[in-house]
């Protein structure tokens, strides 16, 4: 039997499971920084979930202004523990620097990734069902508007169309192709 042949899917459950739990971890980030109604049913999922890491972690790095540091704090670690198990199981582990700078790369990529997703989703909420209320729908609003504002303002509606999605895509897919390479990746 290869080496890998049991390594292959206990990296995939790894990787897996950590970057579901980082993903929530970064969406409460993100809803907090926008302000986001925080009595939504999936907002308060993802309060429930992420509570028991940070509770703890609140009362020894405090916020700095805006900026949640513990949950700053809990994304950079999460990720180096995930591409540090990840790595041993692959290749090698790489030195702590090249995980740390991997690891803001990571979570750089998955901001990206987020807003990019939330606009695409949004967008097709918005051409299937435009006057449906769900939770889902006004999270979605409230994580893109800050970025989707700019963009109205400059480019308006044409012919009833607003293409200021299409806009901050493009903008958001050149500001990581830009900024993503100088990130190395371990996985």
């Amino acid at each position: 039997m290869p080496s890998d042949y049991l390594s292959t899917p206990f990296i995939f459950l790894v990787n897996t499971f950590f970057s579901l739990y980082i993903l929530a971890v970064m969406l409460r980030l993100l809803l907090q920084w926008v302000r986001a109604d925080f009595h939504n049913p999936l907002t308060k999922f993802l309060i429930t979930i992420t509570q028991p890491l940070l509770r703890p972690l609140r009362r020894f790095i405090p916020p700095i202004g805006n900026i949640d540091t513990a949950s700053l704090f809990l994304l950079f670690v999460l990720t180096m523990v995930k591409l540090t198990i990840i790595s041993s199981l692959a290749v090698r582990v790489p030195s702590i620097a090249v995980l740390a700078w991997a690891s803001i790369g990571d979570l750089v990529s998955l901001t990206f990734d987020i807003f990019k997703i939330a606009i695409l989703i949004q967008v097709i909420l918005s051409w299937v069902a435009p006057t449906t209320y769900n939770p889902v729908t006004i999270l979605l609003y409230h994580l893109t508007e800050p970025l989707l504002r700019p963009a109205r303002n400059l480019v308006p509606p044409i012919g009833g169309l607003d293409l200021s999605p299409l806009m901050v895509l493009i903008g958001l897919q050149v500001a990581s192709m830009l900024i993503e390479p100088w990130f190395p990746r371990i996985i």
